[in-house]
């Protein structure tokens, strides 16, 4: 019988998320043995390779290639699970959501205090992902079944909601993984 597939993606964020995926230590022995990962930097699959059962997002959408990326997930993966603040509400990125685009921008590659620009361009290549107006929260932009908590939600809180919905169970996590005081 085949093992559930579990995609993760790294949207607009620090991979802080990531890392508390890999912090469960030992036990991501034990979460192979449960699944198998798809779309995921951790085994650097980049497409899709099939139906998955759950896909873990971390970070916003702050860019085109942000916002394909999570339709892909949604068309792809039965749970969403927004992994994170960045996911769940915008994060540090969503700092600039009160200023002009055109002001960042000019800011980040014309004003800036350490700018070197000597011909005062803003990078405008086809490779580079056109920004939105804002940085949108996942659940902005498309259904979303869990939000996992934190900067970045500690790798009992991951491991507790993967094992949860692996074994058919509610998610039901204890306040010592909800609390932050």
């Amino acid at each position: 019988m085949s093992k559930p597939k579990v995609a993760t993606t790294s949207m607009c964020g620090c991979f802080g998320c990531h890392m508390s995926i890999l912090d469960i230590d030992d036990r991501i022995l034990k979460l192979v043995e449960l699944i198998e990962f798809d779309k995921s930097p951790i085994n650097d699959i980049k497409s899709f390779t099939g139906r998955c059962a759950i896909g873990l997002l971390e970070g916003g959408v702050a860019n085109d290639e942000n916002y394909h990326v999570l339709k892909a997930f949604r068309e792809n993966c039965d749970i969403l699970i927004s992994v994170g603040e960045c996911a769940k509400n915008g994060g540090v990125p969503a700092l600039r959501n009160p200023i002009p685009l055109q002001e960042c921008l000019e800011e980040a590659y014309l004003r800036g205090p350490t700018v070197y620009n000597p011909l005062q361009v803003i990078p405008n290549d086809v490779e580079i992902p056109l920004l939105l107006d804002k940085v949108y929260p996942c659940h902005e932009v498309v259904k979303i079944d869990y939000h996992l908590a934190g900067c970045p939600p500690s790798a009992d809180t991951i491991w507790e909601t993967l094992v949860a919905l692996l074994s058919g169970k509610p998610v039901a996590l204890p306040y010592s993984l909800l609390k932050y005081d």
